[in-house]
Formats: C-alpha cells, sequence, structure tokens
C-alpha cells in the first residue's frame, strides 16, 4: 500500500512539472506537448505558433485560433510535414504540426493520453497542395474532361461503386493529380480525379513511393483499403495503398 501512494505521489509530481515547463511526446497518434507561446501569426484561416516544450521549440498550426505571445498552449495529434512551403506567409518551415485545435493553459492530467485526433471535419494539413484551409482531407471538385479510363482499369465512380468487392485487391486507375503531399509517415500522398462520380465519390487517395506533380495525368497500379483511420483526423473511406505512379 505504501508503494502505491509512494508512486501516486511521484506521478503527481511529475505531472506538475511538465505542465510548468512544457512537455513533448510523440507517437502513432501524433506528437502532443504543452508550453509557451513565443511567437504566433496567423495567415490563410490558419494560427501557427512556436511553441516552447522546455527542451525544443516547435512550430504548430491550428484553424485561426486568438493566441498571443507568453500565452500557456497544449495540443494533442500534430501530425508532422517537413520543408512546408505557406504561400501565404511566404516562408518554409523545417517542420511545422498540424493539429486539430490548440487548448489554452497547461494539460489535465489525463491529457498526456492522447486526445482522439487525423476525426472528420477536423483540422488537416490541407496546406497539403498550398491551399489553406479545414475540412476532411480531399481536393475540391475539378472539372476533368476527356479522361479515358486506363486499359483493365476502373474510374474513380465505379471503384467507389464496387468498393465492398476490391478490398485487397489490386486495382488500375488514370487520373489527374489534384493533391500532392510528400513524405508523410514515410510514403507520399496523391488525390486524383478523373471527372467522374459526385462530391464524395469523386476524390480517390493514393499512397506511394513515386512522386508526381499537381495537373499531372497519372496511371496508379495499387491495392485496395478501405475504412483506413490514420488519427487527427485522417479517415479515408478508400484508397490505393502502396501503389506504383506512370506519369503519363
Amino acid at each position: 500500500m505504501k508503494k502505491i501512494i509512494v508512486w501516486t505521489v511521484i506521478i503527481m509530481i511529475h505531472l506538475a512539472v511538465v505542465a510548468s515547463q512544457g512537455w513533448a511526446s510523440e507517437n502513432k497518434s501524433g506528437k502532443s506537448g504543452s508550453g509557451k507561446v513565443t511567437e504566433t501569426m496567423n495567415s490563410g484561416g490558419y494560427t501557427y505558433a512556436n511553441v516552447d516544450l522546455g527542451n525544443e521549440k516547435v512550430w504548430v498550426a491550428a484553424p485561426e485560433t486568438t493566441l498571443s505571445v507568453g500565452s500557456v498552449v497544449s495540443f494533442s495529434g500534430g501530425m508532422p510535414m517537413t520543408n512546408f512551403r505557406s504561400k501565404t506567409l511566404n516562408r518554409t518551415f523545417d517542420t511545422v504540426y498540424f493539429i486539430p485545435s490548440f487548448q489554452t493553459g497547461a494539460p489535465q492530467q489525463g491529457a498526456i493520453q492522447q486526445a482522439a485526433p487525423h476525426q472528420a471535419s477536423t483540422l488537416t494539413a490541407s496546406d497539403f497542395t498550398q491551399t489553406e484551409h479545414t475540412g476532411t482531407p480531399t481536393a475540391e471538385t475539378i472539372t476533368i474532361k476527356g479522361m479515358k479510363k486506363a486499359p483493365g482499369g476502373k474510374t474513380i465512380a465505379e471503384i467507389y461503386k464496387a468498393k465492398p468487392s476490391l478490398v485487397g485487391k489490386p486495382i488500375i486507375v488514370r487520373g489527374e493529380v489534384v493533391k500532392y503531399n510528400e513524405n508523410i509517415m514515410g510514403r507520399n500522398w496523391i488525390h486524383i480525379q478523373d471527372g467522374s462520380g459526385k462530391a464524395g465519390s469523386n476524390d480517390l487517395t493514393v499512397t506511394t513511393k513515386d512522386k508526381a506533380a499537381v495537373g499531372k495525368t497519372i496511371l496508379v497500379k495499387g491495392t485496395i483499403a478501405i475504412d483506413q483511420d490514420f488519427g487527427s483526423g485522417y479517415k479515408y473511406s478508400i484508397m490505393v495503398e502502396n501503389a506504383k505512379v506512370t506519369v503519363e
């Protein structure tokens, strides 16, 4: 019993220390931390804050929030983007963590247990294509005409329609790159559209080691996965994983 009491006291002291001095952790749910804001700016609907965690300073971005230098904030579910270029700020960040929201004040005891984050309708790192906005990580509908279906492949609308029967199966699809973000969780993320489908079934996410560029037409060969949840708001009802991408 005495040992339990001693360990409880030690844990409470530790929590008090990290709350006052700043703390940070990072696991599969993303980076979390608490500390003082040393620099902040608003741009493109986002608030960027440089947060002093005690042992390091990190840049964190969330939907626009009123912050001031010296205020204490805590956050969780931060997904890193390296060499991130914000056109609206005309600035490149070595690393910036995108989070659903800032919480003002030091974290409560339970805050170190990562908040459930990559939830639908929360912030996503959708400056992926240098367009800063909130919402789920899909591109706006664009008008694509004359896109021919890949030989032996399917259109994006057909993939959505048949998704229950395609799980784990190889697929071939052609589309135009409407979003591209490099080296997140060890892979490149591409959104393609081919002009088929309606809102909610017209944009297909592809993960790959290959590179592409917005505006290019690509041929994708990969495996279909459904109901993928990567945390911090990144949920996908269907996507193509481990794809081989060929720029046409």
